[in-house]
């Protein structure tokens, strides 16, 4: 019967016994009316949950609507834990579901989702069930940057514990982006035996594991470069401070996406990996947002992991990347640099 300790799918807890109370902040109306959503104002922050103690957060469901259609991007999703004062989630509300360039569009996988209907704007369903551990406290805060007022409904759903696990590592979420990157001339072939001029996704330091993470590239010079296909870049992930070759180097975009031969289906929505949005399929052309979890095989770190990606073949094209990258790890973390300000965010083209 110890063997049964070791189940470890997505499905395995399920008949376990938990001693939790289950519990919801949501923007249900107070007064038993429908009003069941917040009016989050121009340039306001607030907070949508406040937690006190231990738990676990296990689910999270937002829909947004506002005059402003690029909401999604700026809008600005922070969790905090512990009582800490740095946020270990910041990034940009539609970003952090699985979508990014400020748009809402269709995708399920397994930790994240957006539910849409075509014509539909940003109304769009957005799911996270990444879960979220806390030993005293947790809060959520959303802010609006714009003008336009943001129209919020919102669920957390969470268990109150006991005690948290001393082997749970906190959640974190990190956006960043390079607008374009810068390409590298090369002679010839072109070489990349450094890394150094990759595009980051994560640089963290501590222990923990790397989770994985959605990278959307705007293709705007496809048909300036040797090659239209933005994937000819390859994966190096760097752990504990290694040099080149890191001890995980892949082969292109679309097979560290866990696709092959470019992503000539367009979207595709599988529970670790999919393209969530999809431009130019001949070309490649256009805004792209691709996914990849690492749920059953995570990124371990005990010092430090810096996740990168060329940006085309030895970093050859000069085109606009975002990610968001999600892992688990021991706090404290580093700092995250400033986060851009809204009009920084936005997409290249509308």
């Amino acid at each position: 019967m110890d063997g049964l300790n070791f189940l470890n799918g997505p499905l395995s807890n399920l008949p376990r016994i938990v001693h939790a109370k289950t519990r919801r902040f949501s923007s249900f109306d107070k007064t038993g009316g429908n009003k069941d959503y917040w009016i989050i104002g121009s340039c306001e922050k607030v907070n949508i949950a406040e937690i006190k103690g231990a738990g676990i957060i296990r689910h999270i469901w937002f829909t947004v609507s506002s005059l402003n259609k690029l909401c999604l991007r700026d809008a600005v999703l922070r969790m905090y834990w512990d009582g800490e004062q740095d946020a270990s989630v910041e990034t940009p509300l539609g970003d952090f579901f699985g979508v990014g360039h400020g748009v809402a569009n269709h995708f399920v996988s397994l930790p994240l989702s957006m539910v849409r209907g075509p014509g539909r704007g940003v109304n769009a369903g957005m799911n996270c069930y990444f879960p979220m551990p806390f030993s005293n406290g947790a809060r959520i805060e959303v802010e609006n940057e714009k003008d336009d007022e943001i129209i919020l409904y919102f669920h957390v759903d969470y268990e109150q514990v006991d005690e948290i696990p001393e082997d749970y590592g906190r959640f974190h979420c990190w956006w960043n982006r390079e607008n374009p990157c810068t390409p590298v001339e090369h002679s010839g072939e072109g070489l990349n035996t450094t890394g150094e001029d990759n595009y980051l996704i994560l640089y963290a330091e501590g222990v923990g594991h790397y989770v994985g993470c959605v990278l959307n590239v705007d293709n705007f010079n496809a048909f300036h470069q040797k090659y239209t296909w933005f994937g000819e870049g390859d994966d190096m992930i760097f752990v504990d401070g290694e040099k080149w070759p890191p001890s995980i180097h892949g082969t292109g975009t679309e097979d560290y996406f866990l696709a092959a031969w470019g992503f000539p289906c367009g979207e595709y929505s599988g529970p670790y990996h999919g393209v969530s949005l999809a431009g130019d399929t001949v070309e490649w052309s256009g805004k792209w947002s691709v996914y990849r979890f690492h749920i059953e095989d995570p990124v371990r770190f005990t010092k430090s992991i810096r996740v990168t990606i060329e940006h085309g073949h030895a970093n050859d094209q000069g085109n606009d990347y975002s990610s968001v990258a999600y892992w688990y790890q021991s706090e404290p973390h580093k700092k995250f640099p400033p986060l851009p300000k809204a009009l920084d965010r936005r997409p290249r083209r509308v």
